[in-house]
């Protein structure tokens, strides 16, 4: 973008007071949104203070309402719930209650309100935003306030954060604490599947989501779940008949478990519950099996935010900061949201109508509409479902006569199975005959290659590493036989997970093209690997479970030091000469600094941040924590800036260093990559097939053009398909990454919650949207 960077240094909070709650149920998260906001809020001059109990606390008053400081949000980030407490509120219901409220936040001078909550919360906010200059002027009436107060504080500022786990607010892709609540979900249902599996048992999991199927639709698609019951997708009539029947099939084809997935508001055609009891009864009486339910209830809502959840509730509290600072009279309340994967601000009441509309619709039957208005974003979701979960009788599958190719290349990133299986089921509902390469390239020039069938890919999403097998081998040094291979099988296309590896592969057979017209094909890269420093996409897959390996140690790490007091970690992660692992592993983890390759350092830098370590060991939070990239600088090493640090911190504080290894590299994929990976494998599945009917002339398939040789990434808001070739002038070989990373725009954001001064760019914010209808094309046509 040629933009003239724009930043908030001009923007100042003197003078302001802010208040944050959360309001309504309590999502994991919401903890790291608060302390974002009152460390943003203090960072720019700004009073903040805490408001206890949601709106009840305001309503009291006294001691609810509590200015804070720096240390007052130290050690919240990685704790589960919210720690200003939040409660349902009657009194906020009546004018009189609001009233109170308007003068107990007047008498300390506030008037930006930070407002953490469900849509109920944030309603409940617009309304008395718009009375508040009413309410001012009755107070006055009453005596309660002076003429001078109604002028100062004569308009109320709102900016709302949507936390909660059912992701039922429209506008935004993530709420907080969905993905957390995620976790929570998938690691029961990896702990049921091996009891399931010793004693042949179906399951039933009731999950959480009275109005919304988001969760239950989500997990069911990370886990591959055989069949999923979700209020805005009720089964058609007869489904009683259909389900046993594909539950029986499974078994049939030596599936020793089945998991059924209830979202808690379930209903079918005709808006009657559909309850994890019945469907176990069903079970039961109809097929005999031994069937056994499991209600997660509580247990979503508990434990620790994932590091997605830090990251989003973080960046969304500072950008809430920024949009109470801009704010005048007639900006109207809005919510800091999440697209694609962009902070973006929207009408707060546009929200809540869109957010009505959806339940207006479920109400009335109108089922696609419902789907339709909770965003594209759950529209693909449920796509993807149903085109992996359920297989077509043989006889009503096209007959396509491609033989399409999957292989691993590079390192082993957590999520490439699901992508492996995603593109194998999706490949064969197309028409396709689907072959696995096994051990990359290498194998495929051994000509280990197999055909590879629906079923053999069954219970794939939960695995981590690679099942295929990978190697990091090239093809450079065996076209000649990779070729004939490729011959030999009729392999029509290619699609290839892994990644950069994987992305200078595909650039080789591109080259070769001339000297062998076997690589004329249709040839896909999907992005795979925990560095996530692959050109043409924001994000990889694997680097999600990788960042929340590192963010549980370092949680770990930092809980053993709060014995110790005075202790600082240096902690070394993975990712090549790439510092995405490093920089968002401490702006999840609440780093003091972390040295990354792409912003050079020098001694002095070291000096500097030994120094604030020193400043910091003053105060009541007596221990630090310190990420380096493992290639950062080849003669700061980790022990250099080890031996650095205790030196420098004799008898103020004493060193431990840390280097992770490969545990970022395994463990089972978080939900985020299972779906990331499930989804854009399908996509690119689907533009294969599109290649090869372009591509099919005289009895063979020739593809030359540079566009028949893509990578599939996510680019700011959109999943794109970018020739190779092109992306060749974003890369920096040399090192290994891309020339530009959207990442390093977040950087000043760690810095400035770990109180460094820093200039922040806020040139992509402060605009206000609208919330977006889209159609059903763009459904195609992009979102994640």
């Amino acid at each position: 973008m040629d933009h003239q960077p724009k930043f908030f240094e001009n923007l100042s909070g003197t003078g302001k007071a802010i208040g944050v709650l959360t309001s309504g149920g309590d999502a994991q998260g919401m903890n790291a949104a608060v302390r974002a906001v009152v460390r943003m809020g203090i960072y720019v001059k700004a009073k903040v203070y805490f408001i206890y109990e949601g709106y009840q606390g305001m309503v009291d008053g006294g001691d609810n309402i509590v200015e804070v400081s720096w240390e007052s949000v130290s050690s919240i980030l990685q704790v589960g719930g919210t720690v200003i407490g939040s409660a349902r509120c009657k009194s906020f219901r009546t004018r009189v209650g609001r009233l109170q409220a308007a003068y107990n936040l007047v008498q300390r001078g506030i008037t930006n309100l930070c407002v953490i909550g469900g849509d109920g919360s944030l309603t409940g906010a617009n309304l008395f935003r718009e009375e508040w200059s009413g309410l001012l002027e009755e107070l006055a009436q009453n005596g309660k306030i002076d003429e001078e107060a109604v002028k100062k504080y004569a308009y109320l500022n709102i900016v709302g954060m949507v936390g909660s786990i059912d992701n039922d607010f429209c506008g935004t892709d993530m709420t907080i604490g969905t993905d957390s609540a995620l976790h929570r979900i998938i690691e029961v249902v990896d702990a049921i599947m091996t009891t399931a599996q010793s004693h042949q048992r179906t399951f039933v999991l009731e999950v959480m989501g009275r109005h919304c199927g988001y969760l239950a639709l989500v997990s069911a698609l990370a886990c591959g779940a055989d069949w999923v019951f979700i209020p805005e997708y009720p089964p058609e009539e007869g489904w009683e008949d259909s389900m046993c029947v594909k539950l029986s099939e499974n078994r049939a084809r030596k599936k020793r478990l089945n998991i059924i997935i209830v979202a808690e508001g379930a209903i079918d055609c005709h808006n009657k519950p559909i309850t994890s009891e019945k469907v176990k009864d069903l079970v039961v009486q109809r097929l005999g099996f031994d069937t056994r339910v499991t209600i997660l209830g509580h247990v979503q809502r508990g434990g620790t935010p994932s590091a997605f959840d830090r990251i989003l509730a973080s960046r969304m509290g500072v950008e809430a900061v920024l949009a109470l600072l801009e704010g005048t009279p007639d900006t109207p309340a809005c919510v800091v949201s999440l697209s694609g994967n962009q902070s973006v601000r929207l009408p707060l009441m546009e929200c809540v109508q869109m957010t009505q509309e959806v339940q207006k619709a479920m109400d009335e039957g109108r089922f696609v509409e419902a789907v339709r208005l909770r965003g594209r974003s759950f529209e693909n979701n449920l796509n993807t479902y149903k085109l992996l979960s359920q297989k077509k009788p043989d006889a009503e599958l096209p007959k396509s006569n491609f033989n399409v190719a999957v292989l691993n290349v590079g390192a082993p990133a957590a999520g490439m199975n699901a992508a492996v299986r995603s593109a194998v089921r999706v490949g064969i509902t197309e028409g396709h005959k689907m072959f696995a390469v096994i051990d990359g390239f290498e194998g495929f020039a051994r000509g280990k290659i197999k055909e590879i069938s629906w079923g053999d890919v069954g219970g794939w999403t939960g695995q981590g590493g690679s099942i295929l097998g990978t190697k990091r081998t090239l093809p450079a040094k065996y076209l000649e036989k990779i070729a004939d291979q490729m011959r030999t099988n009729n392999i029509n296309a290619l699609m290839v997970i892994g990644g950069f590896e994987a992305y200078e592969s595909c650039l080789q057979l591109h080259e070769a093209r001339s000297r062998f017209e076997e690589f004329c094909v249709p040839i896909c890269v999907l992005p795979a690997t925990i560095s996530n420093n692959v050109p043409g996409t924001d994000f990889s897959i694997g680097a999600d479970t990788a960042l929340n390996a590192i963010v549980e140690t370092c949680d770990r790490i930092k809980q053993s030091a709060s014995g110790t007091k005075r202790r600082v970690f240096i902690i070394e992660t993975m990712g090549g000469y790439c510092g995405y692992l490093a920089n968002m592993g401490a702006l999840a983890a609440g780093a003091d600094a972390a040295y990354i390759f792409e912003e050079q350092f020098d001694i002095r830098e070291l000096q500097a941040n030994v120094e604030h370590l020193t400043e910091k060991m003053k105060t009541s939070i007596q221990r630090g924590l310190v990420l380096r990239n493992e290639n950062c600088n080849e003669n700061y090493t980790t022990d250099f800036i080890y031996q650095l640090y205790s030196e420098e911190g004799k008898g103020v504080f004493d060193c431990r260093k840390n280097v992770l290894g490969h545990m970022q590299q395994g463990g089972a994929p978080s939900p985020f990559d299972r779906n990331f990976g499930t989804k854009i494998s399908a996509k690119a599945m689907q533009w294969i097939s599109k290649k090869l009917k372009e591509a099919y002339r005289k009895g063979k398939v020739f593809a030359n053009t540079d566009d028949s040789v893509c990578l599939l990434g996510m680019r700011r808001r959109n999943l794109i398909f970018q020739p190779v070739a092109e992306l060749k002038n974003e890369t920096d070989f040399v090192h290994r990454i891309p020339m530009e990373q959207w990442w390093l725009k977040l950087r000043p954001l760690m810095k400035i919650l770990a109180k460094y001064k820093t200039s922040y760019d806020v040139s992509d914010s402060g605009q206000l949207e609208h919330v977006a209808m889209h159609s059903p094309k763009e459904a195609e046509t992009g979102a994640i």
